[in-house]
């Protein structure tokens, strides 16, 4: 068995490093791009949103390397990505890519529902050891999102422009290559100390952003087309409203991990704007804008894909949300014809809004 899995952001870190520790051969498809989305789109459905074609394109590049297994979550209710596993294991098979599906659902009652299927692929290996295994992944997307959040804070306070996307690659080619727990202790602590070297001013005005939307348009940059980059570029700090291992402890280890926030809160701070449950994360992009409008944020940002409906509802609500709040917003809409060009002339006429709104504020507070 040679399993393979969909890019979403870094997930292939934790994910390569718990079929590893299982003894399970990887194949982990290349880094999303060009030829990835355009293998996709070729294949897919047309009015299919982004993230089913680019799976679809890594699915089609992990098989050209000898993939022959794909594991990948499953979903339920009005959003569409519970039907994805069905429909791109009908495409592979019509185009003649004979890749077996492993579906992860999320456990409705007890988590023994995921590791049976965890069992699946772990074949004769020991409980304990499945159990080891995950808790190995899991711990690389712990560390894995800290570097995400230490270099959000850095990138607009850089003294030297790219040092933190340099040191933050770094950091994470180190946990990638931990292969124990002995060397991921080592790794993070290398890591750590590698996104501390980089120079930064603390005293630098910069913008605060909420980044609200979909989970994989949020984690993935290639479908988001570098945002967080080209904020970070502008001056902005950003907050992300979702981490990949915030949404694994929530949807398949049902909060286990303690420390770790809880979907439960943004839902909770979406009333009364929106009171039930929309599919995807519709609901939390209402209450985390919401929360960050609590919190003195400037902006928000909303990013999901073309036709993603629990999205197309929360955007509905969104500009009532920051009328009531006093908080600007903008939203992106992204598909393969999205242009990098024209998000980043956007970007830089938002955040030059929010550059003077913020100066105007407090020149009338001093």
């Amino acid at each position: 068995m040679r399993v393979t899995f969909p890019h979403m952001g870094n997930l292939h870190i934790s994910l390569k490093a718990m079929f590893q520790t299982l003894g399970v051969e990887v194949v982990v498809p290349p880094p999303c791009s060009k030829r990835t989305l355009s293998l996709g789109s070729k294949h897919g459905p047309e009015f299919a949103c982004l993230p089913l074609k680019l799976n679809l394109g890594n699915f089609i590049e992990a098989y050209e390397l000898g993939a022959d297994t794909v594991v990948m979550a499953g979903g339920c209710g009005p959003c569409r990505f519970g039907y994805y596993a069905q429909i791109q294991q009908a495409i592979l098979k019509d185009l003649g890519c004979a890749l077996q599906f492993i579906v992860l659902e999320p456990p409705q009652r007890q988590i023994t529902e995921l590791l049976v299927k965890i069992k699946q692929l772990a074949g004769s290996r020991s409980w304990w050891k499945i159990i080891q295994a995950l808790r190995f992944g899991y711990r690389k997307a712990r560390l894995v999102d800290e570097i995400e959040r230490v270099a959000l804070r850095s990138r607009p306070r850089e003294k030297i422009p790219g040092s933190t996307d340099a040191a933050y690659r770094q950091a994470l080619d180190l946990i990638d290559c931990a292969s124990s727990w002995e060397k991921l202790t080592a790794a993070q602590e290398k890591a750590k100390e590698i996104m501390d070297k980089v120079a930064v001013d603390f005293s630098r005005q910069v913008i605060k952003v909420g980044v609200v939307g979909e989970i994989y348009t949020l984690l993935e940059p290639f479908s988001n087309l570098y945002l967080e980059r080209h904020l970070g570029g502008l001056g902005v700090e950003v907050h992300r409203s979702i981490y990949l291992s915030g949404w694994v402890n929530e949807h398949l280890f049902h909060g286990l991990a303690k420390g770790m926030g809880s979907g439960k809160e943004a839902r909770s701070a979406s009333y009364p704007y929106l009171r039930h449950f929309v599919g995807g994360h519709g609901q939390e992009t209402i209450g985390n804008a919401v929360r960050y409008a609590r919190s003195g944020y400037d902006g928000i940002i909303q990013v999901f894909p073309f036709t993603c409906m629990p999205e197309i509802v929360a955007e509905s609500i969104l500009p009532d949300v920051c009328k009531d709040f006093g908080v600007h917003y903008l939203t992106f809409i992204m598909d393969e014809n999205t242009g990098e060009a024209g998000m980043v002339t956007r970007l830089e006429a938002f955040t030059d809004l929010l550059a003077r709104k913020k100066e105007a504020k407090e020149a009338l507070s001093s």
